[in-house]
């Protein structure tokens, strides 16, 4: 008798929809590129990540890098990076990353970290050192930094203000009601604080993104759309969750294009700046794009 294999909770819900399928990065900027990465062995999120949108960022001069090391000690549901004990802090990180800046030749570069609640300032220092390192080696190149929560500590997020990037974005990731299964060590009010305090202290532009597909309600967008308006939130991003591996959280819907097309017409209404909302956007797409 043939033996009944059980079926794993984790599947997705049916197979990729054609939407979701992506072209092979290609374009003389890109192999370009991707040959100095290699060659310098440079850390981007961008190839670290498998990011879908690698080869048109890059084909326009837009990479994304991530500080603070590789290891984060938070465990979102959802994040491909490694959670756990993080190394001890590089403080060549700040040049390193400003000359891998410089080789690639990078218009507008975003900087991204995981979360350091191991270390005091959070890793904060290590920002403002990488932001600064960067405006002197690059000083025609735009930035967003992509920052972590600091635990809402205003001492900390004083630091990224401090350094003026042209843009500051903090994702909240979900809707209220999933926070704290997708973000365990994640609050969303103090994410809403954080973006608030950000505006609050005289940040030109900030941003947020949210994934969908993890069992959201279309309201429960719609609700956080509007709660990101009343902190003057610029622009917003709007992508499909995919699931990094089996462990992670199961992919619970594919958002369709026209209703991606409803968010962003949702978005547009409610007076933000820019949207970008389809099934491949992640927070760095169209990032260049963002600083107006």
């Amino acid at each position: 008798m043939k033996m009944e294999t059980k079926k794993d909770s984790n599947i997705l819900p049916q197979k990729k929809p054609k939407w979701l399928r992506v072209k092979l990065p290609t374009g003389k900027k890109y192999t370009e590129l991707r040959g100095l990465v290699d060659k310098y062995k440079l850390n981007t999120i961008c190839a670290s990540g498998s990011c879908p949108n690698m080869g048109e960022c890059w084909g326009e001069g837009t990479a994304t890098f991530m500080i603070l090391g590789n290891i984060c000690t938070r465990s979102c549901g959802f994040c491909g990076v490694k959670t756990g004990r993080p190394e001890s802090l590089d403080w060549d990180e700040p040049e390193k990353v400003a000359r891998s800046i410089k080789i690639m030749d990078i218009k507008h570069a975003v900087l991204t970290s995981v979360d350091r609640d191991d270390i005091k300032d959070m890793g904060s220092i290590i920002w403002s050192e990488t932001v600064k390192a960067v405006r002197r080696m690059n000083p025609n190149t735009t930035l967003e930094t992509l920052i972590p929560d600091f635990q809402g500590i205003e001492k900390h997020i004083d630091r990224i203000i401090e350094v003026a990037p042209e843009v500051v974005s903090h994702n909240m990731e979900t809707v209220r009601r999933l926070t704290r299964e997708v973000r365990i060590q994640a609050k969303y009010d103090r994410s809403l604080g954080v973006l608030k305090y950000l505006k609050d202290q005289g940040q030109r532009r900030t941003k947020s993104g949210i994934m969908l597909g993890l069992g959201e309600t279309k309201e429960e967008v719609i609700e956080t759309l509007h709660d990101l308006r009343s902190v003057n939130v610029d622009v917003v991003t709007i992508g499909q969750y995919l699931q990094p591996s089996k462990k992670h959280l199961p992919v619970k819907q594919f958002i369709t294009p026209d209703e991606f097309a409803e968010y962003e017409s949702v978005a547009k209404n409610l007076g933000f700046r820019h949207v970008e909302s389809s099934a491949l956007v992640r927070s760095s797409y169209h990032a260049q794009k963002h600083i107006l």
